[in-house]
């Protein structure tokens, strides 16, 4: 797993921690393209099929390809150029340099992007490759690599790429606001400039490029598309805009086709946002959306026989299921404590109140304080010890978090929610009405680790000084009133608990 990483809220911060991102690789992979590599009777389209199986592995092949310094002023399209390009020996060196682990340890967000980026690949192979059979390696890198630019930040922050999906795929929020208030900075707009910095296949480049600077041009033919029964007066349209019709006979918008399909599949067949693409699709190919939906159905499921992996999704899964049904739901609100968790619950809040003080050290009071939080229904708590002076706030305890999490540091002086929860006890309790308000005011560090839009952020005192401050959710849903209510009598019993232990020596 990663090493957790501030996020960065400013383009070139994020370009600089991405590109400095190693993807790992499934270890029996490795050694299969090793074999390969070392085997004389392989050609390197032998080599490159082989390759394909592990992106990442032809991803960072690619970019070494194509850095800057490489003395070549156009970038490779294929890995297969790439592979000439670097030579055996040196890519066997790159190979051996990648971090590799068993498969079932890839971590699962880094592995479902890949999936859909097979996936695809899948779909451009099938409905594009034999209608431009010169351009054909073009169109499988191109489609397999173009949410490339998405893999680092799957991997470096998985918990930014649940929140998005979470909140855009589950939710239907506007994706731009939801991107700024994650990352600081549109998505596609980041793609894009990673695209041009790793020298990407330049279809990998137009297609962002067409996302982000002539999105005009992509609602038009949007809009042209919907009208899919009608392919005469579709026509008609087209040759009214010579502009329009240039662009549908590209090549290079086949890998965003593609692409388009296999990420709005991930959610519903039958999506709004999924239709739109089929549209797309069969005004490009000239094929009604029934014929269409034929076609990119098999190709899930030859997509599904070739790359499907235990613990991943699928669309081809879906397939089976009645036609509106969607695989991403917005997440329920949790339930409250079972009984156990209640016993506990009970348990660990009869400690903290014991008088005098039943624990000897900070150390078991906040573990007791952590305990009670999570048996009372929030899964993901943080509690952090504020120093003397208010200037550091320290991570004590956690549950749900990475375990990097315990290395925390935050120093209030950067963060004016901070430093008001500092001067007096109190609560603050996030909730998509007010995200927007109070998102910037927090950490960067702190929201990595809670990418939600409904938390609570409560500061307690000791003698009427501040000495902690709790972080709690529930994996992102929403609180009802009875949750809100044990968390509140879980607070007052740790404050009451505070005030016990610093009596414990008078």
């Amino acid at each position: 797993m990663p090493t957790q990483k501030p996020v960065p809220r400013t383009l070139d911060g994020w370009l600089q921690q991405l590109d400095g991102v190693r993807l790992p690789i499934a270890s029996s992979q490795q050694e299969l393209v090793r074999r390969y590599l070392v085997d004389s009777r392989r050609s390197l389209r032998d080599i490159a099929e082989q390759i394909q199986n592990s992106p990442a592995i032809a991803l960072t092949l690619l970019r070494e390809a194509n850095r800057s310094n490489s003395g070549f002023s156009e970038p490779a399209e294929s890995l297969e150029m790439a592979l000439n390009r670097l030579g055996l020996k040196r890519t066997e060196t790159l190979l051996a340099q990648m971090p590799a682990v068993p498969e079932d340890e890839l971590p699962p967000a880094l592995g479902q992007l890949q999936l859909i980026s097979l996936h695809a690949s899948q779909q451009a192979s099938g409905l594009f490759a034999g209608r431009l059979a010169r351009l054909w390696q073009e169109i499988h890198w191109g489609s397999l690599l173009f949410l490339a630019p998405l893999w680092p930040l799957a991997f470096a922050h998985p918990e930014l790429f649940e929140a998005w999906e979470e909140r855009v795929l589950r939710r239907g929020e506007p994706a731009a606001r939801v991107e700024r208030e994650l990352l600081g900075v549109p998505l596609l707009q980041l793609c894009l400039a990673l695209a041009r910095h790793w020298r990407l296949p330049e279809w990998i480049v137009q297609g962002y490029r067409l996302l982000v600077e002539d999105r005009r041009l992509l609602v038009k033919a949007l809009h042209l598309a919907r009208d899919n029964e009608h392919p005469l007066h579709q026509q008609q349209l087209l040759d009214a805009d010579p502009n329009l019709r240039r662009w549908l006979t590209l090549p290079s918008n086949s890998i965003l086709l593609a692409n388009g399909l296999a990420l709005s599949s991930h959610h519903s067949w039958g999506c709004p946002h999924s239709l739109r693409w089929q549209r797309l699709t069969g005004l490009y190919l000239q094929a009604t959306v029934g014929e269409l939906q034929q076609l990119i159905h098999q190709q899930a499921v030859v997509s599904a026989r070739q790359h499907a992996q235990p613990g991943l999704w699928h669309p081809a899964e879906a397939l089976l299921w009645p036609w509106d049904a969607c695989h991403l739901q917005p997440k329920a609100a949790p339930a409250l404590p079972n009984s156990d968790a209640l016993a506990q619950w009970k348990q660990q809040c009869t400690r903290l109140l014991a008088e005098p003080s039943a624990f000897a050290n900070v150390v078991q009071l906040t573990d007791a304080a952590r305990q009670a939080l999570q048996a009372g229904g929030m899964p993901r708590t943080l509690l952090l010890l504020a120093d003397r002076n208010h200037t550091r706030l320290i991570a004590q305890q956690s549950t749900g978090l990475p375990a990097d999490a315990a290395q925390l540091r935050l120093d209030p002086a950067h963060s004016q929610v901070l430093r008001r929860l500092l001067g007096q006890a109190g609560q603050l309790r996030l909730t998509p009405a007010n995200i927007a308000q109070f998102s910037a005011l927090l950490p960067g560090s702190l929201k990595a680790l809670f990418p939600s839009e409904h938390l609570l952020l409560r500061s307690l005192a000791s003698n009427g000084r501040v000495v902690m401050l709790l972080v709690a959710d529930q994996n992102g849903a929403p609180f009802s009133d009875a949750q809100l209510q044990v968390f509140g009598k879980t607070v007052q019993c740790i404050e009451r608990a505070l005030g016990s232990f610093a009596k414990r020596g008078a």
